[in-house]
């Protein structure tokens, strides 16, 4: 594990997960592997204080980004002390606007077992994080906290805050790697993340 990722969802993770992915040649952990590495039931358990086996779990992984692992920044960087501790962060209000529009509401539940799993899952992570996430300057509060506890905690020699647009340099410089010679990954985006949700929910109801 050479990246801990302590940022939010919805601070560019998706495209720091592909420009990783890039830069380490391995693979990056995000909100999406969840489900498809059947790690759902783990991450509930970490969620509600039961002990969870990091190194087994992100065995297969170079380095995490994103909720859930954002919410465990302290343990998997005490796990993993040889790995940089990566803070994505955006200007609070527009960071509020964006996850109060896509991740913070109830997800997207069909019914099925799987759902209603990973939903509790996300409920019991978002709720530790801010029980009154509709609630905006509750929220915003709780996200400055999250970043200055980071800050305050993580040395800076082993601390990289970084921003959507910052670009490759600054990961680069601090991994010690050449800059790729093609574009900053940039995906995910607002429009992008609720045009995904109005597809999926026509296909449950084509009617």
């Amino acid at each position: 594990m050479r990246v801990v990722g302590a940022g939010l969802g919805r601070t560019g993770t998706l495209s720091l997960k592909f420009a990783l992915e890039k830069l380490l040649e391995g693979r990056c952990y995000h909100m999406m592997e969840v489900g498809a590495a059947g790690h759902v039931d783990a991450w509930y358990r970490a969620a509600i204080g039961e002990p969870v086996d990091w190194r087994a779990l992100l065995d297969d992984f170079d380095a995490i980004v994103d909720w859930p692992g954002a919410a465990f920044w302290e343990q998997l960087s005490e796990v993993f002390p040889d790995a940089l501790v990566l803070l994505s962060r955006r200007p609070l209000d527009r960071w509020y606007e964006s996850a109060s529009s896509t991740i913070l509401p109830d997800v997207d539940n069909d019914g099925s077992e799987e759902a209603l799993h990973f939903e509790r899952m996300w409920h019991a992570i978002r709720n530790d994080f801010t029980p009154n996430w509709a609630d905006r300057d509750v929220t915003i509060e709780a996200a400055r906290r999250h970043n200055e506890r980071v800050i305050a905690a993580v040395p800076p020699d082993r601390l990289l805050i970084y921003e959507p647009g910052d670009g490759w340099e600054p990961i680069c410089d601090r991994l010690g790697l050449p800059v790729p010679d093609e574009p900053y990954p940039h995906v995910n985006t607002r429009e992008q993340f609720l045009q995904r949700r109005q597809e999926r929910r026509a296909e449950r109801n084509p009617d």
